[in-house]
């Protein structure tokens, strides 16, 4: 199972190589990500999801997801404190890459198959933790400006709406959504649209691992060290070892239990970093603990997929 890793491993060195030899510049990261998120990835969500009955999920493994999550955020706001800045640690101690490194390893290690288990977390990731996160940033920065005067206040209920509505009408959750409801119909796709959807959805896994590596070349740690290390080590060991630990009061356990567990593994998402850059809070921080945690993995992802083989065994 660990030699599935390797591809993994190749594409990203691959496009660490090429970002240093100046073969793509750091102006075409974005680009590159657009390319991933709006294209590559919604044609293999919508695809995989589009044969799959809602009768058929299992939500008991998204739920004790949530659950380690919950424990692992709130304990860092009790340790931080009530604050924007303690709210973009914790969420970023929760948020994991389950698009870019998650799909692409999840289907090297445990095949197609495990898809449905971790799209029907991925359905619900962004909706449940950034909405949270922006309750809480809400609430925190609602405290402030009620310290300052002639402070303009939005209601919290607005900004917790429409966090909710971005978090729908979103390239990830969306098209899952969109193709759990086309299964309901009973509808197939006609064979040359579906084969069309394969070829793009396909190009999503060795894409997304090059682009990882493209922004690892361009990305420094730097002052924020320290920062940045904590955080990777709550992110990349302690979230995955809460999953380990709350899962038989779930009743999880199997390839379902393995997928969650990798998943929690995984390094910090880059949601946060453009989340943090809406209130102007901790972006150095961030995303120096978006590097370190992506580079940590590099050592702990293979320590994570050897005991999700002994746990799915």
């Amino acid at each position: 199972m660990l030699a599935s890793l390797i591809p993994v491993l190749l594409c990203i060195a691959l496009g660490w190589f090429i970002a240093r030899i100046g073969w793509v510049r750091e102006s075409s990261i974005k680009d590159l990500s657009n390319l991933v998120f709006l294209v590559l990835t919604p044609a293999l969500l919508f695809r995989t999801m589009g044969s799959v009955r809602l009768q058929e999920l299992d939500f008991r493994p998204a739920a004790l997801y949530f659950a380690a999550v919950g424990v692992l955020f709130i304990a860092t706001m009790l340790i931080r404190g009530f604050s924007t800045r303690s709210a973009a640690e914790a969420l970023s101690c929760v948020f994991s890459n389950s698009v870019m490194i998650g799909i692409p390893i999840i289907s090297f290690v445990f095949g197609e198959s495990a898809l449905i288990v971790l799209f029907t977390l991925i359905s619900l990731h962004s909706l449940v933790l950034l909405t949270a996160a922006t309750l809480v940033f809400e609430l925190a920065d609602a405290r402030d400006a009620r310290a300052r005067e002639n402070a303009v206040v939005v209601p919290l209920w607005r900004t917790v709406l429409q966090a909710a509505r971005k978090s729908i009408i979103h390239p990830v959750p969306l098209p899952i959504l969109v193709g759990l409801l086309f299964a309901q119909t009973g509808l197939s796709l006609p064979s040359g649209i579906d084969k069309g959807l394969q070829m793009v959805g396909s190009a999503l896994g060795p894409m997304a691992l090059l682009l990882v590596g493209i922004s690892l070349a361009y990305t420094h740690v730097g002052r924020n060290a320290r920062t940045a290390v904590s955080i990777a080590l709550a992110k990349n060991l302690v979230l995955p070892a809460l999953v380990l630990l709350l899962s038989p009061l779930f009743g999880v356990s199997g390839l379902a239990l393995a997928v969650m567990f990798v998943i929690a593994a995984m390094p910090v998402g880059a949601n946060v970093f453009y989340f943090t850059q809406r209130y102007g809070v901790m972006q150095q921080e961030v995303s120096a603990s978006i590097a370190a945690s992506t580079l940590l993995a590099l050592l702990t992802l293979p320590l994570a997929i050897w005991i999700a083989h002994w746990i799915q065994t």
